[in-house]
């Protein structure tokens, strides 16, 4: 199916002479003079080489027609990731390479959102929030309460992130899976 390169998105699974590359980032640039472009950066589903490359804004792109659907998080071992398919009890081992940055984010029975082509796992969605635990970080300051400097803090899953100054070690915070960047406290 051909769209125009203004529309993909991170994700998105794209074939480009007869391979498939899964879309790690898009961006579309506008400059004061001259044709906007898109900016995509992807990875090679074969073989996982990154490739960057440049479009106009109205090229045509060929998208690969990908199914997503739900899988719950297993547990990782040398081979890779393993999930499980929650109606069909079908297990699925996804690598290393398309897991990449968001491999601390994921938890036990996490339910994510595995692109499938040609019954392959071809990319991953996590949920946009996970809940962990500040297990390191500097001490609550008393009467700082409305600063709007952040201090730096080390998660439960190993990714440093900031902090508001009223967070302590041992509290359960929310972060984004994106980046780890600090949402709110947790309500549990």
């Amino acid at each position: 199916m051909k769209v125009i390169a203004s529309s993909i998105r991170k994700g998105n699974v794209i074939e480009q002479d007869g391979r498939l590359y899964v879309v790690l980032s898009a961006e579309n640039i506008h400059p004061g003079k001259g044709t906007p472009v898109s900016q995509i950066e992807m990875r090679r589903i074969g073989d996982g080489v990154k490739v960057s490359e440049r479009y106009k804004t109205t090229d045509q792109v060929e998208k690969a027609t990908v199914e997503d659907r739900n899988f719950n998080y297993l547990y990782e071992d040398g081979d890779g990731f393993h999930f499980m398919n929650a109606e069909t009890y079908d297990q699925v081992q996804v690598s290393k390479e398309i897991v990449g940055s968001s491999a601390p984010y994921l938890q036990e029975n996490m339910t994510v959102k595995l692109s499938m082509h040609d019954l392959n796992p071809v990319a991953i969605q996590l949920p946009q929030r996970a809940t962990l635990e500040v297990v390191e970080t500097e001490p609550v300051t008393k009467g700082q309460t409305a600063s709007s400097s952040y201090k730096p803090a080390i998660l439960s899953n190993g990714v440093r992130t900031s902090v508001p100054p009223h967070i302590g070690t041992g509290t359960r915070i929310v972060v984004m899976t994106e980046d780890g960047s600090y949402v709110e406290r947790a309500k549990d």
